[in-house]
């Protein structure tokens, strides 16, 4: 069986603890190039995850030169998404890229005209689709069970969880703060499940509030407060064409004792559902209240057999079997662009002062 060649670009902490565990659990891929600004660093991660002849590159152009390659996996700082993605379907390579697709929706449409130049399979990875939860929820809001959703919260929200890690802090490689590092997986998986991609308007507020503070709590350790340029906590409301709306809460540091991220809360005219914590089921049954706690562990919903049992496992087979042309994409590129879009609008809102109609028009 062929077995599709892999490379990775950027060595950092999702590639070690998402993308190369799935790409070890499974066995159609092996990982044969490795790249990362730090030398040692792409050195040290080939020897964990690599086959024995894995390369190591510190620049990615090089690497795209390999003509064996199939796959390549953009797992970088933010302001690198669109560019090396370019370069890698230009290159005739497909890609997963990480999260969010890119810094503004401007570098997105850029990645799509480079899908579709290439006709090259372009993932973004948001993993949290795959979660058992997540499934079932979107099954039963393609059977109707929620009927019309008209009303959505997505929740980002930290006590006290900012990455201290790599650049998440610095505005400038990242593009802000935790609206576009959590955020973005919240308001994916509530657009998701609501099958809704065409925004009308929104209204964005961010703060930098903790972000100066010292003897934080925090649970990654002090943040540098030189360093900390992004916001610590952004909101926005959207609403959608439709006429449907969704209330966007990140943070990765706010004073509240009800924290959780990468989930939803959705409210239909037939039933709701909500996705934080335990998932539970909300309707009305025989005239009375009825809240319902779907047993999970069972009947897990499986696209392949064999590797592991995690998200990013899944997202992987997907993803395979759509290269292979034996499926559908479970995360599209363009659905992963109106993220983007969002997102952007959000901050731009926040920026001006207005709303920002994402079809070019101020109304007043």
């Amino acid at each position: 069986m062929k077995k599709y060649k892999v490379g990775v670009v950027g060595c950092g902490g999702i590639a070690c603890g998402k993308h190369l565990p799935a790409h070890r659990r499974n066995s159609e891929t092996e990982v044969v190039a490795f790249c990362d600004i730090i030398e040692e660093r792409a050195i040290n991660t080939a020897k964990e995850f690599g086959t024995a002849d894995a390369k190591t590159y510190t620049d990615y152009r090089e690497m795209l030169k390999d003509k064996s390659l199939d796959i390549v996996l953009v797992l970088t700082p933010n302001n690198m998404h669109c560019e090396i993605t370019v370069a890698a379907l230009n290159a005739g390579k497909h890609v997963i890229c990480e999260k969010p697709m890119a810094m503004n929706y401007a570098e997105a449409k850029k990645m799509l005209e480079a899908r579709d130049k290439s006709g090259k399979i372009l993932t973004i990875g948001y993993q949290n689709r795959y979660r058992s939860d997540a499934l079932y929820a979107k099954k039963l809001a393609e059977k109707n069970y929620f009927g019309d959703i008209y009303y959505a919260e997505a929740h980002a929200v930290r006590r006290r969880g900012v990455p201290t890690w790599g650049v998440f802090i610095d505005k400038e490689k990242q593009g802000g703060g935790p609206l576009i590092d959590i955020g973005t997986h919240a308001l994916d998986l509530t657009l998701f499940i609501m099958n809704n991609y065409e925004p009308a308007y929104c209204v964005g507020k961010t703060f930098h509030k903790l972000n100066k503070q010292r003897n934080t709590g925090n649970s990654g350790g002090d943040w540098d407060v030189d360093k900390f340029t992004a916001e610590d906590s952004a909101f926005g409301f959207v609403v959608m064409k439709n006429g449907a709306v969704i209330y966007l809460k990140s943070s990765w540091a706010l004073n509240i004792a009800d924290y959780n991220e990468a989930c939803a809360v959705l409210c239909g005219d037939k039933a709701g559902v909500d996705l934080r914590n335990k998932m539970k089921l909300n309707t009305i049954l025989e005239g009375k209240q009825v809240i319902v706690e779907p047993d999970l562990n069972g009947g897990q919903i499986l696209f392949y057999e064999g590797g592991g049992t995690a998200p990013e496992d899944y997202e992987l087979a997907v993803f395979l079997r759509a290269v292979a042309g034996e499926g559908e994409l479970y995360v599209t590129a363009d659905q992963a662009a109106v993220v983007t879009r969002i997102l952007e609008g959000i901050y731009e809102s926040d920026r001006t002062g207005k709303p920002f109609y994402f079809d070019g028009g101020e109304r007043r």
